[in-house]
Formats: structure tokens, sequence, C-alpha cells
């Protein structure tokens, strides 16, 4: 998944499309009377979606056509397409979720939320948590990165051993200015950036260019997210572990990056998206996020599955990790400056 952004966006990428078809129960995947749904989504769920769609039309006969892009690119297709609306469902991370409805792009979900808690789900019902996702630290399997704190970070020894992608032209790197924001406030957060770029091998664009830089060695230390890194440990047998810094008390601490869903304005087959909807916020759907898709479903029915062999699943890595939830309407107003002011205090 593409982590790279501009200035004011989080994450921005060409669309690419993808359509899924299954042999439907009875009706056939050709049967023009069946509605077909579509979705429009930020990358990076696709092969979740392919084996959940597949299962939906073979049981309800319905067809789903899959738009992927980046999250800023999700909400801009709908934006332009307002006169005109293709897109059924909108999939995308904050804080493009709370500008789609911003917008006026999003209608209320008509669906049955009540097994996801208020801070999964928007308060007047417009977007839910779909897959939720959550920043955290790699180390190189070398060292031992489970006692390391945000000061640790700035020790001698990780001079030219450590990067983050950069805020404002990766959301990951984004987020780690957001969730210092949080801990420290905006001149604190400033503060310690300004302390770890002495650390900091340089800019980088990319969240996912720094995971085989960790795993050989290169670095010791980077951010990510834990979709995108357990898909790599577990993928491709990445030499890294994932890890939260704690603060000065022991705190650990991330940042929620979820993938939010929300029905779109005027979609064409809103009563067909919100029956794909209610089928993807099922139990059934969502126990499917872990080992399927690296992520975390917001259900509070869905306990944590148990931990086997040596990979945690992606629940379980947050035991005992705080989770701040930003307000992230205040992100989007603030954004502009808030990176203009962390690239005046890195000297860039």
């Amino acid at each position: 998944m593409s982590r790279a952004l501009t200035t004011t966006t989080l994450l921005v990428a060409a669309a690419t499309t993808v359509s899924f078809t299954a042999a439907c129960g009875g009706t056939g995947s050709g049967d023009t009377d069946q509605p077909t749904v579509t979705v429009y989504s930020a990358d990076g769920l696709e092969d979740w979606y392919e084996t959940q769609f597949d299962a939906f039309e073979s049981e309800t006969g319905i067809a789903v056509n899959l738009v992927t892009a980046g999250s800023g690119e999700v909400v801009n297709r709908v934006q332009k397409e307002q006169s005109n609306p293709q897109a059924d469902i909108v999939v995308t991370l904050p804080p493009f979720i709370q500008k789609a409805d911003g917008a006026g792009l999003l209608q209320p979900l008509g669906v049955d939320t009540a097994a996801y808690p208020a801070s999964e789900k928007d308060p007047d019902g417009k977007f839910i948590s779909l897959a939720g996702n959550y920043l955290n630290f790699i180390a190189n399997s070398s060292m031992d990165p489970s006692g390391l704190t945000w000061d640790d970070l700035l020790k001698p020894e990780f001079e030219g051993k450590l990067q983050y992608s950069t805020p404002g032209q990766a959301g990951d790197g984004t987020a780690v200015l957001i969730l210092l924001q949080a801990l420290r406030g905006k001149d604190g957060a400033l503060e310690y950036l300004k302390q770890l770029q002495v650390n900091n091998v340089g800019p980088s664009a990319s969240t996912g260019k720094l995971q085989p830089k960790v795993s050989k060695g290169e670095l010791l230390i980077a951010n990510g997210d834990i979709q995108m890194n357990m898909g790599s440990i577990t993928g491709k047998g990445s030499n890294f572990e994932i890890f939260f810094p704690a603060s000065a008390d022991g705190t650990r601490h991330t940042v929620a990056l979820p993938y939010s869903m929300g029905l779109a304005t005027g979609a064409p087959q809103a009563d067909a998206a919100r029956t794909l909807i209610e089928f993807l916020l099922s139990k059934e759907v969502q126990q499917t996020l872990g080992p399927d898709a690296f992520a975390v479903s917001g259900r509070t029915d869905l306990a944590d599955a148990p931990t086997t062999g040596s990979t945690p699943t992606p629940a379980s890595l947050l035991h005992g990790v705080e989770v701040v939830y930003p307000d992230w309407n205040t992100v989007v107003a603030d954004l502009s400056s808030d990176i203009a002011a962390y690239e005046k205090a890195i000297g860039g």
C-alpha cells in the first residue's frame, strides 16, 4: 500500500479498477436483473475484498465492482462525480472520510452498528470503521525494542540508523506528528522532532520503502503501521519486530488509522449497498480481518484470537497500548500550518 502523499493530502495514488465476480447462488453473475454495487476504496485491502466480495455475491447474487486509489483520490473522485454519482460505498482513511462527510458526500448508513463502540463510528451515523489499522515502529531483529522509549530514540547509537517517513509526504509519517502532538502538545512535538533530526537519516516520502532497509540492518529503527508491517513479516519474512515507543512513565501509545466506510450520497444502488455494508460489518466477516488482512475489527464482541507460533495477531500487538483517536476534523483544518511549522522546526 502506498504511503506517499502531498503536503495537503495523506495518501494519493493513481486510481486502478478491479472487478471481482463469482458464480451467484442460483442467479449467475450474468443476471442483468441483479444490481452491481460499486465500492471506491483506499488501496491495501484488495486480497481481503476479493475473498469477501466473492462470498457476498455467492450468498446474495449481488455483484461488486471495486475501484481502488489513494485515500485522497477516492474522495476527489466522488466529489467530481457529484452531478452523476457512480460510487455506492466509499472506504478511505482519516481525515479524508471526515472531508467527504464535510463536503456532503455521505448519507446515513442506515444499518445496525450497535456492536461497534462510539470511538469506531461517526456520531451522526455517516461512517464506521471497516478495518482497524494503527501506527507503530519497527526495529531490526538484532535488537530487542520492547523497552524502548521516545527519549531512547534520541540516543547517539541511533545516529544514521533511524528514519521515519516525512510528515506531509507520507501518511504514517503524518501520523507520527499527530501522535506526538497528542502526547506532548504541538510545541513539544516540534521540539522533540527537532532533536530527533540529529539521528534521522533524512526525508522519505514512502514508509513502505523503509521496511527492507530495517530488515537488512541498514536502519535499526523506522516507523510503519500494523497492517503493512505484519504483511511484510508474514509474507516476505522481513527481519524486524513491531514495537510502540513508550513515554517516560512507561505508557505506550498509538494512533488509530482505520479504513472507514460510508454510504455515498446519491448512491445508485443504495439498498444493495446497505446489504453489502451489513455483510462486511458482520461478526463472521469481521473475524477474518486479523488472519486475512492483518487488520483489527472494531466490534466489541470479537475478542482477540490467541497468538499461535512466533507471530502475534494484529490485535494482540495492541495489548497494553493506549490508542489515541484524534479529532480528525481539527487535523484537516490545521494540517497545512502544522506541516509548515514542522518543516521550519527541522530546518527544511
